[in-house]
């Protein structure tokens, strides 16, 4: 009697453990229930991908969707909805909403919220803060929740443990990784007069190479006292890259797009705003430190850093209400994830394989992710199919995100996700929503 399955996806050429090769796959109850040759099986649903490549499904593990308190700049259903058209099947969301992600009250709302809502399954952060930290070992478990986020340095939000006694005590409490912001508050503080007003291409200057570097040595000392593991976000110097080598038994290390794709001074002078974030994007040798650290293994994930805020609010509209150093920091990502690395890829800076590595079994290896970011048998059947050969051009019409727009606007791609499918459900296909809101909690090991 032939295999019966709830969906089949017929002819990929597909990219795990295993390399590449052409195959089928065959979905039961959610998960990945055969791959092979299923010719002479049957199935509610037949998708002929003959010509697409088949990858485990993208997990974007940084993500600002800024619900609740800033739904006018995002919020969880339209975030996830830039997600999955971008072929995001599962996001980390970050703590500093308004109120901050600080206690149990606030997780559980959060994943309220989500139910029913978001299109890509979902995780929220625990943000640490001096007076939770005792608590952290037990918030860090609870359902939904993606692990501790920390913030060294001041950014969008509330959130700041800049001292080292702080820092000690947030990774003293608890086991699972703390995802930490790294940027010296104290050098910060001591240079905000070097950021001058309406000079957006002096926001590197401000928040320079060293006020990094030395945030990521004090997090590293601190951490090896403690025996505590980190997860060291939004890595942009060459200097960090070659730190963090040095330390691979206890720090993981997260690269953006927009700093591996972006260089000063020529992102500030062509978008003004648009190319301001934290911590900020550096010089061209910064940006080849980086790719350096990913040819070499020292960076084990992407993440966006999706961080929206509107045009308005970054002064670059006609009723503008902020100049530059008042302008927020922060750029939208989820959406043009896939796309900018995929064109990475086409022009040889990145292998495929890599890119699956960095996107799915990096964050599965990472943060103890249960049964996602691998195309396997028995896993959850989430995969990102994309168009290799597929020409682009990205405009920011084509954004989802509730800002509607990305500093990547005019930039043509090759390289396109044509679908996103969350554990069996079609969400996305050919750039329409299919099967909407099926996100849920994303569980991990160390909580089951």
């Amino acid at each position: 009697m032939p295999e019966n399955f709830d969906l089949i996806l017929s002819g990929a050429t597909i990219v795990n453990h295993d390399g590449r090769g052409v195959a089928d796959v065959g979905v039961r109850d959610g998960r990945t229930a055969a791959i092979g040759d299923l010719s002479k099986a049957s199935a509610g649903r037949t998708i002929q991908a003959k010509g697409l490549h088949l990858l485990p499904g993208v997990i974007d593990s940084q993500v600002h969707f800024r619900e609740p308190g800033n739904e006018h700049k995002e919020n969880l259903q339209t975030g996830s909805l830039a997600a999955v058209m971008g072929g995001v099947t599962a996001v980390f969301e970050m703590p500093n909403t308004v109120p901050a992600t600080t206690d149990a009250e606030a997780l559980a709302d959060k994943v309220r919220r989500a139910r029913g809502r978001m299109h890509c399954d979902f995780a929220f952060y625990m943000g640490a803060s001096v007076e939770n930290a005792a608590e952290l070992g037990e918030l860090e478990r609870l359902p939904g929740c993606a692990g501790v986020k920390m913030f060294m340095g001041a950014s969008t939000g509330s959130l700041l443990v800049s001292e080292d006694e702080g820092v000690r005590q947030v990774l003293r409490h608890g086991r699972r990784r703390v995802a930490i912001h790294s940027e010296d508050q104290a050098r910060m503080v001591a240079r905000k007069h070097l950021a001058l007003p309406g000079a957006v291409e002096t926001h590197p200057v401000w928040r320079d190479a060293e006020s990094a570097l030395l945030s990521t040595q004090r997090l590293l000392r601190i951490a090896r006292e403690e025996g505590r593991r980190v997860h060291v976000l939004h890595i942009t110097t060459a200097e960090e890259i070659s730190l963090l080598a040095a330390h691979k038994d206890i720090a993981s290390v997260e690269v953006t797009p927009q700093h591996l794709t972006l260089a000063a001074p020529e992102a500030y002078a062509e978008l003004g705003a648009r190319a301001q974030m934290n911590p900020p994007i550096r010089d061209a040798l910064h940006r080849a430190g980086l790719w350096r650290g990913v040819a070499n293994g020292v960076v084990d994930v992407l993440g966006s850093d999706h961080a929206p805020h509107t045009l308005q609010e970054k002064g670059l509209t006609g009723d503008n209400i902020n100049v530059y150093p008042n302008t927020p920091s922060g750029m939208p990502g989820v959406q043009t994830l896939v796309p900018i690395l995929l064109d990475h890829v086409a022009a040889g800076r990145l292998s495929l394989e890599r890119f699956v590595d960095l996107t799915s079994h990096g964050p599965n290896r990472i943060f103890g992710i249960a049964n996602k970011g691998r195309l396997a048998v028995g896993y959850d059947a989430d995969y990102t199919l994309v168009d290799l050969r597929a020409e682009r051009v990205i405009e920011d019409q084509m954004m989802k995100g509730r800002s509607g727009w990305t500093p990547f606007h005019g930039r043509k791609v090759t390289g396109w996700p044509m679908g996103t499918i969350v554990r069996g459900h079609v969400v996305m296909w050919d750039g329409a929503i299919d099967d909407a809101h099926q996100g849920a909690p994303i569980r991990f090991q160390e909580c089951l």
